[in-house]
Order: C-alpha cells, then sequence, then structure tokens
C-alpha cells in the first residue's frame, strides 16, 4: 500500500485525469445542445445530443448511448463520429447519442471513499450516486420526452468515467442494458468495489446486461481490473454477457481511441441480440 499511495503514484494518477478530461480536436457534427437545471446535484448540465441521419427519414424510435465527459471540448465529438462511421459501414445499427458535459468531474464520478490520498484530488469528491439520480431520475426523462426513443439504454466512460461505469453497472445494474469501461479506475477507495464484487454478482440483476471493458499497460489500473475479470469468469452470472479485453500495448493515454470501435461494435452488436 505505501508503494501504491507514494508520491510517484499519485502524480501519475494526476496525470491519468488530466489526459482523461484533454479536448481533443475532432470535427464537431451537427447535434442539438440543451441545459438541463438539476435538483439531484443542484446545478444546470449541459447536455449534447446527436442523431444519426436515419432518425430523420423515418419514424422509428433508437436506443441511447449516454457518454460520460460528453461535452464539446470533451470526447463527445469522437463518439458521435465513431458511431457514424459505424453506422453508415452498417457495422452497428442507428443509436442516439447524449452527452453529459463535466462541471466537477471528480466529484461526480466518484464514489465515497476512506482513503486520504483519494480526498485530495478534488475539493469535492464521492458524488457518483447524486450524480447516478440525476441521470436516471432527471436526464432519462427529459431524452424521452424530447427525442424518439426506445427504452434501451447504455452508459460508455474511460478513466474515472469507467469507474462510474462498473460501479453503476455492479451497484444498479438495471439503470442501463449495457455499459463500456475503458481503463477504469477500480484502484479508488483501496479497490474497494472490486474486492465487493462478488456481493454485488450474488445480488445481481434478473434482466440481460451487456459488460465490455478493457485495461491498459498502466498498473496501478490493469492489476484490479484483472481482478474483476476473474471474479466475473468465476461467478458465471447467467444473464451477464460480458468481454475483458487487456490491451497490453495501450497505455492509459491511448487506450480509449485505440479500442473504441471494437467496444462500440461488439457491445451495441450483442446488446441487441442478448
Amino acid at each position: 500500500m505505501k508503494l501504491f499511495y507514494s508520491k510517484v503514484f499519485f502524480s501519475l494518477l494526476l496525470f491519468h485525469f488530466v489526459l482523461s478530461a484533454k479536448p481533443q480536436n475532432d470535427l464537431i457534427p451537427e447535434h442539438e445542445t440543451f441545459v438541463l437545471q438539476s435538483q439531484k446535484v443542484g446545478e444546470a448540465r449541459t447536455i449534447n445530443v446527436w442523431m444519426p441521419p436515419e432518425y430523420k427519414t423515418n419514424a422509428e424510435a433508437l436506443p441511447v448511448l449516454y457518454m460520460l465527459d460528453g461535452g464539446i471540448k470533451e470526447d463527445f465529438p469522437h463518439v458521435a463520429n465513431t458511431l457514424a462511421e459505424l453506422i453508415q459501414a452498417k457495422k452497428i445499427k442507428p443509436i442516439v447519442l447524449v452527452g453529459i458535459e463535466n462541471t466537477q468531474r471528480r466529484r461526480d464520478l466518484t464514489g465515497p471513499t476512506n482513503v486520504k490520498k483519494d480526498k485530495k484530488i478534488a475539493p469535492v469528491v464521492g458524488g457518483s450516486e447524486q450524480f447516478r439520480s440525476f441521470i436516471s431520475e432527471e436526464l432519462f426523462a427529459e431524452i424521452m420526452k424530447r427525442y424518439r426513443t426506445t427504452n434501451r439504454k447504455g452508459i460508455i466512460g474511460e478513466s474515472l468515467a469507467g469507474l462510474f461505469v462498473t460501479e453503476t453497472f455492479l451497484l444498479k445494474p438495471d439503470l442501463f442494458d449495457f455499459y463500456i469501461a475503458f481503463d477504469p479506475s477500480l484502484w479508488w477507495n483501496n479497490k474497494s468495489l472490486t474486492k465487493s464484487a462478488n456481493t454485488y454478482l450474488d445480488q445481481f440483476s434478473n434482466q440481460p446486461k451487456v459488460f465490455w471493458f478493457a485495461a491498459s499497460d498502466a498498473k496501478d489500473i490493469y492489476k484490479t481490473v484483472d481482478k474483476l475479470s476473474d471474479k466475473l469468469k468465476s461467478k458465471k452470472v447467467a444473464n451477464i454477457k460480458w468481454y475483458y479485453l487487456r490491451a497490453k500495448q495501450e497505455t492509459h493515454a491511448t487506450i480509449f481511441r485505440a479500442t473504441r470501435v471494437e467496444a462500440l461494435v461488439w457491445t451495441l452488436n450483442n446488446a441487441m441480440i442478448f
């Protein structure tokens, strides 16, 4: 533990946070933006919505992929453009993308922690339950009201956002049908989420769920993510279809872009038939 929480490792973890929130210079696709005043997190939240061309050309309702780090200066343009390419190539079926722009990222995406070093990453941490309530009790209804969507939905995130995706998958699996987590920060709170995984899996939803997750060469991440994979393998929960990609050739900075096509194609195709 002393080694893990050394100054060198903690500096590396902060570097991970900066990278994951780094703006990307992607072409901004046509999209809609609205602001939703949230009582759950006590602030206004900016929401970006991308719709495939099929949304305008037919009357079908479409499933929704919710994405964290979903601002225009975050990962929203890249994911929207990737979905557009995959839909055009008929590798996936049409889907609506809903991006949630960050305000206090480290507050929203982390659960409570008893580790002093964890608490130093931001003035406020541990707000994942409130943020999840914002998504499930306020944002879902607003999207259903504004757009022609089905009840099928998923969530995607990387690093701390991957932690939130994995936490939601284990604690509140029925909020989404499919989950995608890149390099989830499962070291959070002394690896408590992975340590408690068996308990959550024993009480898991009786509804079919799809879970794709990946880990890079980052030692602070992959060792804990490996253990989550081992627990899923040993538990063999019948209604979970999952895939773990151990991307040893990728770094924390490259894994999202390097594996996003594989993640989206595998997850969306399995989610629509599982």
